[in-house]
């Protein structure tokens, strides 16, 4: 199993509004967990051991909390890499039965001790809330989960049972107070690898459009300038749409589940007057890396964060489509245009230069 895509297990542990005292109880089942595509590695068998704690009884109308506990991880952490603290983040579903039905969403919080090379996972408890409608006994049972590890990138392993799982819970609801509308709350949301941890950082040099004007926040003239200090620029006049950036070389150093790797590429930043808008377009000329796998169609997608200087400031978000064809394994993996929309947000001139580059390729940041 793959150090970043890691885990397996989940836990609880809860009370919430309950007259009658919490009860919890123990549930294991044979669990498959499967890597981030990107690490290569072979699914995990394991059997995952769950404590699942609600109260014993409620009434109609009551939110509860409902707590999952690890008991016992199905899988260690890989023989790869140590993980370090606060960077796992649990997310899985309950089924309810009886009473209820449908599936309760639970969420742990990024908060973990360091999880050494080797050595059992160390999650914490997820929880989340359920809304009781009906009166009779309603069953909780553990189900698919998926652990989110933010370091060294963000990537996900999804985790699903193997076999038919008994309840590992159940409510006792009478007929009591409350509204009796609404449906199930969801106590959490299923994450995917949206954490960034590893991300691709552009270099020195920076290059790519001035654009500007007299009071209409760079709306009216402006002109294009090469980036990092070694070019002059054209336009100024008045009444250009178009701003042809130079086309620079930024150095970039790039975080992956196989290790870190450098890569020098030509960018370009162009930008389009539109009413007084600019439509931004970012070229690259090289590729930043080379593809470890093999990649379907439609699992990439590259995005940047064009850095505003001059007059204005903060970043503007350019992004590329997902790649139409399969990218075999050692082929680059080319980064299309990227486009995006500036706001102006100063009069002056402001400046537009590369930034941070971030390539989503088959669920790993």
């Amino acid at each position: 199993m793959s150090a970043a895509g890691v885990a397996l297990m989940l836990g609880g542990a809860g009370i919430l509004m309950a007259a009658s005292p919490a009860q919890a109880a123990e549930v294991s089942y044979a669990t498959e967990c499967v890597p981030p595509p990107i690490s290569g590695l072979p699914a995990v068998q394991g059997t995952t051991k769950v404590e699942l704690t609600v109260p014993a009884e409620a009434k109609v109308g009551d939110e509860i909390e409902v707590v999952w506990k690890t008991v016992e991880a199905a899988s260690k952490n890989p023989d790869v890499l140590d993980l370090g603290a606060d960077t796992v983040k649990p997310t899985g579903t309950v089924t309810l039965g009886g009473a209820a039905s449908g599936e309760l969403k639970l969420e742990g919080p990024r908060q973990n001790p360091p999880i050494p090379k080797n050595s059992p996972m160390v999650l914490p408890d997820m929880k989340g809330t359920l809304k009781l409608e009906k009166a009779g006994e309603i069953t909780l049972t553990p189900g698919a989960y998926n652990i989110n590890v933010s370091k060294p990138i963000s990537t996900d392993t999804k985790c699903a049972p193997k076999e038919e799982v008994r309840p590992g819970a159940t409510i006792k609801v009478t007929e009591g107070g409350g509204s009796t509308t609404g449906g199930t709350d969801s106590g959490g949301t299923t994450t995917g690898g949206t954490d960034s941890g590893g991300t691709t950082t552009g270099g020195t040099d920076s290059g790519g459009t001035t654009t500007g004007g007299s009071d209409s926040g760079g709306s009216d003239s402006g002109g294009t300038t090469s980036g990092g200090g070694d070019g002059g620029s054209t336009g100024g006049g008045g009444g250009e749409t178009d701003f042809p950036g130079k086309e620079v070389s930024v150095a970039y150093a790039c975080k992956t589940p196989i290790g870190d790797k450098n890569a020098t590429s030509p960018v370009r930043i162009s930008a389009r007057k539109n009413g007084g808008d600019y439509d931004l377009t970012v070229k690259f000329s090289k590729s930043v890396m080379d593809s470890p796998i093999d990649i379907p169609a439609n699992q990439v997608k590259p995005s940047m964060d064009v850095k505003l200087g001059g007059a204005d400031q903060g970043t503007v978000k350019v992004e590329g489509p997902l790649n139409k064809e399969v990218i075999k394994t050692g082929a680059p993996i080319e980064i299309p245009d990227l486009t995006g929309t500036y706001k102006p947000g100063a009069s002056g001139k402001s400046t537009l230069s590369p930034g941070v580059l971030t390539v989503m390729a088959a669920g790993t940041t």
